[in-house]
């Protein structure tokens, strides 16, 4: 067996790991409701917000799945699923000429999500410091954001495995939503195995990739962050300035309200840890041309086989 570790710095200064064994994540126990988080869209990027269970179908490996669990972003606080908000920062000395105004964005997108139970910052440059904050809290990451220190590098595959791994023991909705001007340039974790960690996952992703002009090298950092967002059913957003970050977390707050949680309870009971695919349409009649987005698929869990 092969282990990947990350090993992060957090606010309490403890060790955060994430694992990954040969082609397939290590889950932590058995799971047998498979989520899915899924944004509907019509032709012009609008949100369609009124559908039913009975608008969608789900198909694993081929075989139709029968919906257990339907949430719509409209329905009441009580009624909604726990949705947990992450947010990552980079914090790198590149950021120093829009580190106000970033810090300033994020804490305005952060307080018009009241109904999270509960916040995760995570800020990183060569190091990743993780500290999770209730609603009753707010106050206290406000401090935090605003007090962050410019560092060198960047460690953003180890930001987001550190979220994930934390993130990995919460019930309900998550979301996360990543801001940075650069890519990958100190982490351990390699981008693979970030990969595997983000389809073993059930949390979305929204990544702002503040990239500045078009070149070789920033296109390909561009077509990083689309596939960190795309695997999860996410999205990823390119400003031209810093100053369009403001309507971006509108837009993600938008989608974060409206979007669809459907479960099912998988008719494949093999505890294999293979991957499975996905894939999810909306069945309501005279409603076309519209944009689904959900993750791709989901690892089975793994049981060893006795002794």
């Amino acid at each position: 067996m092969r282990c990947a570790r990350v090993l992060a710095a957090t606010t309490l200064s403890v060790a955060a790991a994430v694992a990954v064994s040969g082609q397939t994540p290590v889950f932590r126990g058995r799971v047998d409701l498979v989520n899915m988080g899924i944004t509907v869209t019509d032709r012009k990027g609008g949100i369609v917000a009124d559908l039913t269970a009975r608008d969608f179908r789900i198909v694993e490996d081929g075989r139709e799945q029968t919906i257990r669990y339907f949430a719509a972003g409209d329905v009441s606080e009580e009624e909604a699923p726990r949705l947990h908000l992450g947010v990552l920062l980079d914090v790198s000395r590149s950021m120093a000429d829009d580190i106000g105004f970033v810090r300033t964005a994020a804490i305005k997108f952060l307080n018009t999500l009241t109904n999270a139970v509960d916040m995760t910052l995570v800020d990183f440059d060569l190091q990743v410091r993780v500290t999770r904050y209730a609603q009753s809290d707010f106050a206290r990451l406000v401090e935090r954001i605003r007090s962050q220190k410019l560092g060198d590098y960047t460690a953003l595959y180890d930001a987001i495995g550190v979220y994930l791994d934390g993130a990995a023991d919460q019930d309900g909705r998550k979301v996360m939503v990543l801001y940075t001007d650069g890519g990958d340039t100190r982490s351990t974790l390699t981008y693979n195995e970030l990969i595997k960690l983000l389809r073993a996952s059930d949390a979305t992703v929204y990544a702002i990739g503040a990239l500045g002009p078009t070149s070789v090298s920033r296109t390909n950092e561009r077509l990083v962050l689309q596939r960190i967002a795309e695997e999860t059913g996410g999205q990823a957003y390119f400003p031209m300035s810093v100053k369009e970050l403001d309507k971006i977390y509108s837009q993600i707050a938008s989608e974060i309200r409206a979007q669809y949680t459907l479960g099912y309870v998988s008719s494949n009971t093999t505890n294999d840890g293979h991957w499975r695919k996905v894939d999810v349409a909306v069945t309501r009649p005279g409603l076309k041309d519209v944009r689904i987005r959900s993750r791709r698929g989901y690892f089975a869990t793994y049981q060893r086989p006795a002794p």
